[in-house]
């Protein structure tokens, strides 16, 4: 006879192989289970939102689920915020978590499924009959529809034995949305006559793009049709041709790049959701470019968009490619004429500001010179996330992963260490996180330590400041009392928490990465680098926010 929660561990696992949380009352014989009777992974964190943290950062930088486990009652209170994160930016993940007895709730109970109904997740609960079944569902749904999703065990039930573990059908995968509808035909039809037509082409594909697979079908349309290749700060990477790319679109973008986009005549955003930032609040594109938008959104997301393809990224640009006509003489295509390496190229920044201390743009470039190859890039939110995202080339787009932005939250960035290092174990992973949002998540410092070892590193972007704030709010003459945080010697938690920390002063200190990337991952420490940054440099897309809130 086996329990409800050896159902539930037993079948999870038959999909899930990583499972990220910390036990407590409601979720202790489902990891009981788990580690006995099965061959999942499980990683310990040390905070109830660094459990579904780590689940979300699996699948930004793998493309696999992962699950998440806590208790109920404040165990679970306390996912809320990365909950929030993860549907806002469909993320599919699993959260294992007790739930109040089905007799009723007691005096520390709270309204589980309201709440997860409250930032947008739906809560499955199982019971002693359906426990195999439930499990599945669950796993299904996250993956069908790319949200997170509850898996509930009531108190009472977990411990009931119900029987073996039945053999339950695994959790079915949607086919790709096909273009085979005849209005989405006649309109690729008519992209693909625009794009043929076109002097200047550009694509500009996101992350919706790499989980589609569609990066070597980008490829051969950008070839066909002499297109101009850009990305948003998560499709990176995606474009078999570097030498066409002009990097990312939108705030983060390089100055010359974004007037190029703005010469663009058609332009095809393939996979990306066209947000506020990617947009630059409606200045990235021209009023003469045509835009046209490939999603499987139910609409276009953006109200520039002017013609719109709704079906899977890889299926419509191959037949956007494929429905392109044959052209009797070819002109030089229009990418051929440009220096995209140029383009790319950021603000080169002095060492120091003009109040002594370090320059992040300068920081940021000499890092982009020193971090290993092989790296996978985790961000925390805050101003700080332009240094990275400008002057940090990253491979592919699962190479970066931005936790917190979609819900604009801060204090994501400790506990995505070990969702990426858990995904990624032959990469090195790096940490890039404020001192704001780094001091907030302190507890899963030790999570990050103890996770990824000498394949981690962060960096810690110190303004002694809450730098959005600041540069928003302080510039209108607000109280900056609030905004400023006493300056904190992160380099000493990283060495409390068994890393070794270095505090950064001057780009002579990053030396000390130069010789640890040297090292043998097995023999080296995590690596905590605390950069004693200045306030006083605003990034780009800050001062676009600062312009449409002024």
């Amino acid at each position: 006879m086996a329990i409800v929660s050896t159902h539930v561990a037993r079948t999870l696992a038959q999909h899930i192989h990583e499972v990220f949380g910390l036990m407590g009352n409601g979720n202790a014989y489902f990891l009981d289970a788990l580690l006995r009777e099965t061959d999942a992974t499980f990683s310990a964190v040390r905070h109830e939102a660094g459990a579904v943290v780590a689940a979300d950062a699996h699948f930004r930088t793998s493309g696999r689920i992962a699950a998440a486990t806590t208790t109920y009652g404040a165990g679970f209170t306390n996912t809320l915020t990365a909950l929030a994160e993860a549907a806002q930016a469909r993320i599919p993940l699993v959260l294992v978590v007790g739930d109040e007895p089905t007799s009723g709730p007691r005096p520390w109970d709270v309204d589980q499924i309201a709440m997860s109904s409250a930032v947008g997740v739906r809560t499955y609960t199982v019971g002693r009959i359906d426990a195999a079944a439930a499990t599945v569902t669950a796993i299904e749904h996250a993956l069908a529809y790319r949200v997170p999703v509850v898996l509930a065990i009531p108190y009472d039930v977990a411990q009931r034995e119900i029987g073996e573990v039945p053999t339950v059908p695994g959790p079915g995968h949607p086919a790709p949305l096909a273009p085979t509808a005849d209005f989405t035909r006649a309109a690729i039809e008519r992209l693909a006559s625009m794009l043929a037509a076109a002097e200047r082409p550009l694509l500009l594909a996101g992350h919706g793009a790499w989980l589609a697979g569609a990066g070597p079908a980008l490829g051969e349309l950008a070839a066909a049709t002499g297109a101009v290749t850009s990305t948003t700060a998560l499709g990176r990477g995606i474009f078999p041709e570097a030498r066409y790319d002009i990097g990312i679109s939108g705030g983060f973008g390089a100055p010359g790049a974004m007037e190029l986009v703005r010469s663009a005549d058609v332009a095809v955003v393939v996979g990306a959701g066209l947000n506020q930032f990617t947009m630059r609040f409606g200045e990235l594109f021209a009023p003469h470019t045509a835009v046209w938008q490939i999603d499987t959104a139910a609409s276009a997301t953006n109200a520039r968009v002017g013609g719109f393809v709704r079906a899977d990224a890889r299926l419509a640009v191959e037949a956007v490619t494929a429905a392109l006509p044959a052209q009797e003489s070819a002109a030089q295509p229009w990418r051929e004429s440009i220096d995209a390496r140029a383009l790319r190229a950021q603000v080169t920044a002095p060492e120091l500001a003009e109040d002594g201390l370090l320059d992040p743009r300068a920081a940021a470039a000499r890092l982009a010179e020193l971090l290993p190859e092989d790296r996978v890039v985790v961000s925390d939110g805050g101003h700080f996330i332009a240094w990275a995202n400008m002057y940090w080339p990253v491979t592919a787009p699962h190479r970066m992963a931005m936790v917190g932005t979609a819900y604009q939250s801060i204090g994501l960035g400790w506990p995505s260490v070990p969702g990426a290092a858990r995904a990624n174990p032959d990469s090195t992973i790096v940490l890039t996180t404020g001192d704001g949002g780094g001091v907030m998540a302190l507890a899963d410092l030790d999570s990050a330590v103890r996770t990824a070892g000498g394949r981690g590193l962060a960096v810690v972007w110190n303004d002694a400041a809450y730098g959005a704030e600041v540069n928003l709010y302080g510039l209108k003459g607000l109280a900056a009392e609030p905004m400023l945080i006493d300056r904190i010697d992160f380099a000493a938690y990283g060495a409390a928490a068994g890393a070794e920390g270095v505090v950064v002063r001057r780009l002579e200190d990053l030396e000390r990465l130069r010789t640890w990337s040297r090292e043998d991952p097995a023999e080296r420490p995590f690596l905590v680098l605390d950069l004693q940054i200045s306030r006083t440099v605003i990034a780009p897309y800050q001062e676009e926010v600062i312009r449409v809130n002024s």
